[in-house]
């Protein structure tokens, strides 16, 4: 009579293969032992077919040598060394995730690869705590508002900010904000809704990692068509950082070796008049401390020609920080 577990043989199988890669192949006689520890009888005859019947179902099986002995291991999978580590790299970098909540999902992308591969990824792996969220709710804060976003229904929720103690404390003194979600957006290491406000009649963005509480109202959405006139490509390069302020197209002066660094922050798209060994950049922003921020770090490269409301703001900017350090 066979045992009840013979009938996972073919499944611990593809898990065996799943662990193996070229380095670390596994003959016949290895996956009869492993087998035999999960207390599967198998036959080499068995392995063999089982090993065949995968190989169609659409596993790359390769062999190689291992001694007078031929080894099975998988050669391609979903997800290559370099794309794992990756995606390990932007988990890790990610500021809306607990160094848990990290762990946990590198853990989860480590166990795509094969068993030495994961090993190399384990050992190339630093958690800081440094920055991260200390929010364990965030996946249930997207799930809510994916859910919200699938079922076109507004959201209710609390938001929050450190006090002088380091602790989180509510915002608007614990009243709930009432919003319609439409988009998540990962910018500058932090995950973003991106919401209509019925309130104020315009689109806004918070922070996840920022939010709890989060519950589903019965009513519609609203804002539809203000968001669906929404180019969010321009939205998140006019937030720096994602701060909001007012929108201004404001035009700067620029020299020639910052071209690179207004492409990259304003996209191919940024119209430039070169002049000499410098250039004219016309962007739309929102004028905000970020954006001064931005350009001071500049070290001068960089200089706001109008609209002068905007140049007279940065201006008393640098006023107060200069006397703030005297």
């Amino acid at each position: 009579m066979k045992h009840e577990n013979q009938k996972c043989k073919i499944l611990v199988i593809r898990e065996l293969l799943l662990e193996t890669d070229e380095q670390h192949p596994l003959t016949v006689q290895d996956f009869i032992d492993k087998l035999k520890e999960r207390d599967i009888a198998a036959e080499r005859k068995s392995v063999t077919d089982d090993l065949l019947t995968l190989s169609e179902y659409g596993m790359d099986v390769e062999s190689v040598a291992v001694g007078k002995r031929k080894g099975y291991y998988l050669a391609s999978r979903m997800f290559e060394p370099a794309e794992l580590k990756m995606l390990v790299d932007s988990v890790q970098a990610a500021k809306f995730l607990s160094p848990k909540k990290t762990m946990r999902l590198i853990k989860k992308l480590a166990a795509l690869s094969s068993r030495g591969e994961a090993a190399l990824l384990r050992r190339q792996l630093y958690i800081s705590d440094r920055g991260k969220t200390d929010n364990e709710s965030i996946f249930y804060n997207i799930d809510a508002i994916h859910g919200a976003i699938a079922e076109d229904r507004e959201i209710t929720f609390l938001y929050w900010q450190y006090d002088l103690n380091k602790k989180r404390v509510p915002r608007r003194e614990g009243a709930r904000y009432r919003v319609s979600p439409y988009a998540l957006v990962w910018d500058d290491e932090f995950y973003y809704l991106i919401a209509y406000d019925a309130a104020d009649a315009r689109i806004k963005h918070y922070r996840v990692d920022k939010m709890n509480r989060i519950t589903i109202g019965d009513a519609e959405r609203q804002g539809k068509d203000v968001f669906k006139a929404l180019d969010m490509s321009a939205y998140t390069s006019r937030n720096f950082s994602m701060f909001a302020g007012e929108e201004a197209d404001v035009v700067l002066d620029c020299d020639a070796s910052v071209i690179g660094v207004i492409v990259d922050r304003f996209g191919t798209d940024v119209s430039i008049h070169p002049n000499g060994d410098r250039f004219t950049a016309f962007v739309r922003v929102a004028v905000s401390e970020q954006f001064f921020g931005w350009v001071a770090a500049l070290g001068g490269t960089v200089r706001i020609v109008s609209p002068q409301p905007v140049k007279e703001q940065f201006l008393g900017l640098l006023d107060r920080v200069r006397k703030a350090q005297q």
